[in-house]
């Protein structure tokens, strides 16, 4: 499906589905996220604030699984980890991350 996608269109599918609206997987690409893929082609108003939103919520309200190997830990991603780990330093809340965060995309 990839080798019939424009490189432009290449491009917008991989930032929308590593950066925007996450996965645990990202070999295909359902009809609304080709339809935000069109949009933004087109030009046409996107409120990516919302969008980031409505993931998150969407990351909250999946139920963690248990890890295969370790059935002490969850195996649930965190979405957003840089926007979330900034919005709480910003108001004042102490982060000292375990992990390496990646900054968000400027």
């Amino acid at each position: 499906m990839c080798t019939n996608m424009t490189t432009p269109t290449q491009i917008w599918m991989t930032l929308l589905l590593s950066k925007v609206q996450p996965s645990d997987h990202n070999s295909d690409l359902p009809l609304p996220k080709c339809q935000l893929v069109y949009a933004i082609l087109t030009r046409m108003s996107v409120h990516m604030a919302q969008l980031i939103v409505d993931t998150i919520y969407l990351f909250a309200d999946i139920p963690p699984t248990r890890h295969p190997l370790d059935p002490n830990k969850s195996n649930k991603a965190l979405g957003f980890p840089a926007l979330i780990t900034g919005l709480c330093q910003s108001f004042g809340v102490p982060v000292t991350p375990s992990k390496v965060i990646r900054p968000p995309i400027t």
